[in-house]
């Protein structure tokens, strides 16, 4: 093993022990590198020196220690749950942070912004959007030259390069890469539904989901494409008709180097090409599936087609259709 030390602005240094353990996680990859300061491990050693940064954040903060402190104090009070939500749980720094955070239950947005008088229930949120607009993106990564408008979208942004997925599903051991995902997730196994429509009572699982499901009642399609002049509900489906004009597929495989121009297509070829894994069990014969789809075809033969051949593998809607089968293809009888 090797140690290597980084300096602070005071001129200290914060050991760090690199042990060469060759480890693998939940994608398989080997993270040989290992932080000793919170055990988390890396693919290179490059990653271990970007994460490296969280722990010497306090060395490299430019403010007064009174603010170095309240940094540490807002931290802790996270920590030990000073400031709880009541209605999810989830807890904040201090009680200003509680009193945003519970307006994204309200619905409460008192920021507007002067451009496009979109609202938001943080005004930290409106100066982020703000540098839409301003098209100010001045947190850059180092290792694409990809840039951001705020800070945190960087930090999300980081972790595509390090592969790091620390939050993990305890019911199914899926393994996210931001919490606010994880929390999502947990929702497809309590079945919880918190977002409603006041127009229709449907109820989501997912906030953007019902912002999605709104159009239907208004038909309001402001997305427009600059190209085509085709419109659209939403600004994701936008990004992803733009790339059927500019032939931009930024999604690559990493076992394969195929590339693609959606995600979802991605992780639809590694499942199809480069797994085994059938999650989907038929509850009539048992046979499994590597996708909803392709269950949901095959049930089909069950419920539209229910005479089976003890034979074969073929189905039938009728009995009758069945003993023609028997004695034509079989030469047996029922």
């Amino acid at each position: 093993m090797e140690f290597e030390t980084e300096a602070d602005s005071t001129n200290k240094f914060q050991p760090f022990e690199i042990k060469t353990e060759d480890i693998t996680e939940h994608d398989n990859k080997p993270r040989p590198y290992l932080c000793t300061v919170c055990d988390k491990r890396f693919t290179t050693k490059k990653y271990l020196n970007l994460h490296r940064r969280i722990h010497n954040v306090e060395n490299m903060y430019s403010g007064s220690e009174s603010e170095k402190w309240s940094t540490q104090s807002q931290h802790k009070n996270i920590h030990s749950g000073k400031y709880k939500c009541t209605e999810c749980g989830k807890c904040c720094g201090s009680s200003h942070d509680l009193a945003a955070h519970r307006r994204s239950h309200s619905g409460q947005k008192l920021f507007e912004c002067g451009v496009c008088s979109k609202r938001f229930t943080r005004a930290g949120t409106l100066l982020a959007h703000s540098r839409i607009h301003s098209e100010e993106k001045r947190y850059k990564c180092h290792m694409c030259d990809k840039a951001f408008s705020v800070s945190g979208y960087l930090n999300r942004h980081m972790r595509v390069h390090t592969g790091d997925k620390p939050y993990k599903c305890h019911v199914c051991e899926k393994a996210f890469s931001e919490p606010g995902n994880l929390n999502k997730h947990m929702r497809v196994h309590t079945g919880d539904k918190p977002y409603k429509c006041h127009m229709c009572d449907k109820a989501f699982s997912q906030f953007v989901n019902l912002n999605r499901h709104k159009r239907s009642h208004s038909g309001d399609k402001t997305y427009v494409c600059y190209m085509c002049d085709k419109a659209f509900s939403e600004s994701g489906c936008l990004k992803k008709h733009i790339r059927v004009h500019t032939g931009d597929k930024p999604y690559k495989c990493s076992l394969c180097n195929k590339s693609f121009s959606q995600s979802s297509s991605l992780q639809q070829h590694k499942l199809y090409v480069h797994s085994n894994r059938r999650p989907y069990h038929c509850f009539c014969c048992g046979k499994m599936f590597k996708t909803n789809n392709e269950l949901k075809r095959h049930v089909h033969i069950h419920t539209a087609r229910p005479h089976s051949c003890r034979h074969c593998s073929e189905h039938f809607a009728s009995n009758d259709q069945l003993q023609t089968h028997l004695l034509k293809s079989h030469n047996k009888g029922a």
